[in-house]
């Protein structure tokens, strides 16, 4: 059994002051917690994984088109692969799965990357703008849509101003009444990627379309080449059909589908050969259909390899709006915010900073 020492405590001895203890926890008070720019983004977006992930709020049919593409898929390779192996090559279920993969990943990344959305003008810095450009001379008059001409490869362009970023946007920039965010180099808001195709992901939908284009013509290829086959010997399609419903199934999808496909690449191929969007040929901003005859292309090199080039190859520019930074305690929440929140919690925080301003 150890020693105990035992101290006798002298009574004349000055008293030793206690440590001085914090201060009690009130229970009741909350503590603020630092929330991040995507819990307060002003536009129509979702964000996931803490805001690394953005879509549009109106997903569109984007499920409808990822199941069309796995559904087809896996019946090709279930019904279909192992009937071309036997009696064609094993490189059929190779080329299919490197084109599925490769569609699959570039839809992700049209859909959940950011296209190219630009932050909207702060308090003071709009109020300068306005300051600069309004000259109605009353508060109650809300003069027409403003522009600025700057001048590009000796072209002149218009800049249009934004009634809701209160800002000019730039060159090639438009604003997506769907998402409600000015997007640069805005090509359009595709509801089948559920998502705007922008300066960010143009590249990523060009190269979804490309490559549907390809599992599209492969599969269809390859389903007919099978039941072609198999009705061989005079058993005829009907009994090639009973072998193998699915193949019926993908048929007709690829049949409908790879029409249509077909052309939509087609006609970005043309766009990208060109150095234009979406927005900009319809609008015929360039063609003399909007009116400014001799107008040309002040963004096309006149070379078809370097316009695919500036297009497609160029570096990735950085997103702009910083959805995953933090707010600061002074910045306040835009006007008529519509705040997608994945918890109770950070709707009591948004409450709290609502009741405070």
């Amino acid at each position: 059994m150890k020693n105990c020492e035992y101290h006798q405590i002298d009574p004349q001895a000055p008293s030793t002051p206690n440590p001085t203890l914090p201060p009690p926890i009130n229970a009741n008070k909350k503590v603020t917690r630092a929330r991040r720019k995507w819990q307060a983004f002003p536009g129509r977006n979702r964000f996931y994984c803490d805001g690394r992930i953005i879509v549009a709020r109106q997903s569109g049919v984007l499920p409808l088109t990822l199941g069309l593409i796995l559904i087809t898929s896996t019946l090709f390779f279930i019904f279909d692969c192992p009937f071309l192996v036997e009696h064609l090559t094993s490189c059929i279920p190779v080329i299919g799965g490197v084109l599925f993969v490769f569609v699959v990943i570039s839809l992700l990344q049209t859909s959940f990357t950011d296209p190219g959305i630009l932050p909207r003008a702060g308090p003071d810095e709009a109020a300068d703008i306005e300051r600069q450009i309004d000259n109605a001379g009353s508060s109650s008059y809300r003069p027409p849509p403003r522009t600025k001409e700057v001048l590009i490869r000796q072209q002149v362009v218009k800049l249009k101003y934004c009634f809701t970023c209160k800002m000019f946007r730039p060159p090639r920039t438009s604003h997506c009444s769907l998402c409600d965010n000015c997007v640069e180099r805005f090509d359009h808001h595709c509801p089948w990627v559920g998502n705007c195709v922008g300066k960010r992901n143009y590249r990523f939908f060009y190269s979804f379309i490309v490559s549907l284009s390809f599992l599209t013509a492969f599969i269809f290829g390859c389903v007919t080449t099978h039941l072609a086959m198999r009705s061989q010997g005079g058993k005829g399609i009907i009994f090639a059909l009973q072998q193998s419903p699915a193949s019926a199934v993908e048929l007709v999808v690829c049949f409908f589908s790879v029409w249509s496909i077909l052309g939509l690449s087609g006609f970005h191929t043309y766009l990208v050969a060109s150095n234009l969007t979406t927005n900009e040929d319809i609008k015929g901003s360039w063609s003399g259909k909007s009116g400014s005859e001799g107008s040309r292309n002040p963004y096309s090199y006149n070379n078809i390899f370097m316009n695919c080039c500036a297009v497609l190859c160029g570096p990735m520019p950085p997103s702009l709006i910083d959805r995953r930074g933090f707010l600061q305690p002074d910045e306040a929440l835009p006007a008529a915010t519509e705040i997608d929140l994945p918890s109770l919690e950070a709707k009591n925080d948004i409450s709290m900073v609502g009741g405070a301003s």
